[in-house]
């Protein structure tokens, strides 16, 4: 491979490069996450963010019809030859003012990036594609993910599509929805059910794979995070290249954070954005370790060496105490994120904040973001959530540019859905109740009616 793109390790203090073909994702000295990173002295190097604009003529071709692949000067890695697409990144980025209002924002300042449409239904096709370019270019043959659901239904549709490689798949035990967990089947993945959530889960996969030479596709995967990159892309790309105030993104294993981070701070310095935008990311209160870090305890990127002490105490708590992640936000339902370091510098960089959102919150923000058109799966409701706290607190200003990541489709947890609307209390009691959920405030329910036109009209002249 050239050797103008290589890996290195993301604390500046070590620096240790690898070769792009190495498959362990760690630095060999340090221990550390690896970047994928490139030598840009020697690449071209697009004068304006407009340039993208001329693949727009081009979308016959698999690559620039891709809202990956068609930003792929930015990151550099594979040949045109070598990848692998689907067509994943076709989304939109749509202005929501009621939204907006529900949150306090003024109208035409808030966005939701919706990635949904991806061909998966979530947006881990655009980190998924890149990731896999990347594993048929060292010759892969088997790729394994420890997964909540959505990683797990996207490494499946690309070895299905591809017919290249078998997935492999780790799942905890009643950790994973029925809507994520059908499309691993359907696609033909070998899905291993261990008991133990997805922190059991993500540190039994990177065993097995270490040990019987299975590709890794989770987000300590740095290819993985590149392909994530092209979601800002998009965002500039929607906003005609005008850099937003704030994106808010959910956080689980922290990959998107990250991502995001990185895709800025290249850009700033290759001076195609004259600023980064402030990055909010929005833990789940059942799974909340960087707002406990972060916000609680005060650990900072502080240059590439962040208080491993403080660190590890809070992980040792969470050992001691056997606390376990615990949210209907089951795509960040995550105690232990690997991308931790990644997303420390992302928060340095961007001058982040990092907050908490109950359940309750998520949930009610859902019910509004679906009302205005888009339907998202619990997860990606936390950044609207968390926008709706932090213009109450004062720190996002209603006048603002906010861009909310809406990280998968309704469809992928319909049951948390139909809870949260249901008449029936005994199902809300079943599925919510016992998550602390308490009520629905903007629940819409189903009306019950005799099977009599009568009752049937007045029933519609009442409600609609």
């Amino acid at each position: 491979m050239s050797d103008l793109a290589f890996q290195r390790c993301v604390h500046p203090h070590c620096g240790t490069t690898v070769d792009l073909a190495d498959t362990a994702f760690r630095c060999p000295k340090c221990g550390g996450l690896l970047d994928v990173a490139y030598d840009w002295d020697r690449l071209p190097v697009p004068k304006s963010l407009k340039h993208f604009e001329s693949k727009w003529a081009n979308r016959t071709h698999p690559l620039d019809f891709s809202g990956v692949w068609r930003f792929r000067d930015l990151f550099p890695f594979a040949a045109d030859d070598k990848v692998m697409t689907i067509g994943e990144g076709q989304t939109l980025c749509q202005r929501a003012d009621a939204v907006a209002a529900y949150c306090g924002m003024k109208p035409g300042t808030t966005f939701l990036q919706y990635e949904g449409m991806n061909p998966s239904g979530s947006f881990k096709d655009n980190g998924m594609t890149a990731a896999f370019t990347h594993a048929a270019t060292v010759g892969a043959r088997r790729a394994a993910c420890a997964s909540t659901g959505n990683t797990s239904a996207s490494l499946a549709i690309y070895c299905a599509a591809s017919q290249m490689m078998r997935a492999v798949i780790f799942i905890g035990s009643g950790k994973i929805s029925y809507g994520k967990l059908s499309q691993a089947l359907e696609h033909g993945a070998l899905t291993v059910q261990i008991a133990g959530d997805f922190d059991d889960a993500l540190r039994r996969v990177q065993e097995v794979s270490r040990q019987l030479g299975i590709y890794l596709v989770n987000s300590v995967n740095p290819f993985r995070l590149e392909g994530q990159k092209s979601i800002m892309f998009r965002v500039l790309e929607a906003l005609r290249w005008e850099v937003p105030d704030w994106i808010l993104v959910p956080g689980g294993n922290l990959g998107n954070c990250s991502a995001f981070g990185k895709a800025f701070i290249e850009l700033t310095e290759l001076g195609l954005i004259p600023r980064p935008p402030r990055i909010a990311v929005i833990n789940a209160a059942g799974a909340d370790t960087l707002y406990q870090l972060f916000e609680k305890n005060g650990v900072r990127w502080n240059g590439g060496r962040p208080d491993d002490r403080k660190i590890g105490v809070y992980m040792k708590y969470l050992d001691d105490a056997d606390k376990r992640a615990d949210t209907l936000a089951s795509a960040i339902e995550i105690n232990r994120p690997v991308n931790l370091p990644k997303a420390l510098r992302a928060l340095d960089r961007c001058g982040g904040v990092v907050r908490e959102v109950t359940d309750g919150e998520i949930l009610d923000a859902k019910a509004k973001i679906g009302a205005g058109g888009l339907g998202c799966e619990p997860a990606s409701a936390a950044s609207v959530a968390g926008l709706l706290k932090l213009v109450r607190e004062g720190v996002i200003d209603p006048g603002e540019r906010a861009v909310c990541i809406l990280t998968g489709h309704v469809l992928k947890d319909p049951d948390a859905t139909v809870a949260y609307h249901s008449a029936d209390p005994k199902a809300f009691a079943d599925k919510l109740g016992k998550r602390g959920v308490r009520r629905a405030s903007f629940a819409n329910r189903a009306v019950q009616v005799p099977n009599d036109l009568s009752e049937i009209v007045k029933a519609i002249e009442l409600y609609a």
